[in-house]
């Protein structure tokens, strides 16, 4: 036997006598020493790199037109230097490429935390934007529900109150006047159906709220009209005779105001304000509309 073979046997006795509760704890330091072994390994494998070579990875990528790639990169930036002035370009690019990509939502998420982490950079009206924009895209037809038209509306007028010197603001405006036509589009889309039911108290509450609340969209034209009609079905002539006068007045060049002014005189009436009706009162408070004062 050789020398290192009896050293192994001489070991073996030795731990056959301490018993099995010794033997369990050398296997579990020698389970430890491994572990801590592999995990340094494991770090000297994966270091971490650089910031900006992250970050200028991202963007060659995304000048390939590699999207995918690009934003897995930028968000290696956050999770390997974390609240880093690279973390917050990092964190706009995210939000930019999630968006080329079309992933609205997770555009939302990552421009949504951009604003809360940094409210007074220069890119903050951007992210905002962004927010609005990925709302707006996710807007439905007027069939549909418009919980993302509502969204849209409040995320566009953060730019418009929070960044009110910003370059986003005029398009801001637009997309805000947009979303508002199509909120009262589906007043209308309703307020047809049940006008078609023959139900007019219903049909007037839809159309009523288009001409108090979205009175500067171009919805409107039609919804005076419809009152035209609704209120005449109804025997409130007044009323009629009053939302054609008012529809006259603003849109006299208007196909609507020809239907209404039409509609009336085959009664044997003509368009005829009251002041004191809800539609003339409604309309004084109206700002931007075509027409006349």
């Amino acid at each position: 036997m050789t020398h290192i073979d009896a050293t192994a046997s001489s070991s073996l006795e030795r731990l056959g006598r301490m018993g099995g509760a010794a033997l369990r704890v050398v296997v579990l330091c020698s389970l430890v020493a491994l572990a801590g072994c592999l995990g340094k390994e494991s770090d000297s494998d994966e270091p971490d790199i650089p910031a900006g070579e992250l970050y200028n990875q991202g963007l060659k990528l995304m000048s390939e037109g590699k999207l995918r790639q690009a934003n897995t990169r930028f968000g290696e930036v956050d999770k390997q230097h974390p609240y880093t002035e690279w973390a917050r370009k990092a964190l706009i690019m995210q939000a930019f490429t999630n968006y080329r990509l079309g992933k609205f939502d997770d555009c939302i998420e990552s421009a949504k935390r951009y604003v809360a982490l940094y409210p007074a950079s220069p890119d903050a009206a951007y992210a905002q934007y962004m927010i609005g924009q990925s709302y707006f895209k996710q807007i439905p037809d007027v069939t549909r529900d418009q919980e993302s038209t509502q969204r849209a509306i409040a995320a566009m007028q953060e730019v418009v109150e929070r960044y009110p010197t910003s370059e986003y603001v005029d398009d801001a405006q637009k997309a805000i006047i947009f979303a508002r036509d199509q909120l009262a589009g589906k007043e209308m889309q309703i307020g047809r159906y049940y006008l078609e039911r023959r139900e007019y108290t219903a049909a007037i509450n839809r159309f009523k709220t288009v001409v108090t609340q979205y009175g500067n969209t171009r919805q409107v034209e039609e919804a005076l009209y419809r009152l035209t009609s609704a209120y005449y079905a109804i025997g409130v002539v007044s009323e009629a005779q009053t939302a054609a006068a008012v529809l006259g007045h603003n849109f006299p060049d208007s196909t609507w105001y020809k239907d209404a002014y039409t509609l009336l005189e085959s009664k044997g009436l003509s368009p005829s304000e009251n002041k004191s009706s809800w539609i003339s009162k409604a309309f004084q408070t109206v700002t931007g509309l075509g027409g006349g004062a």
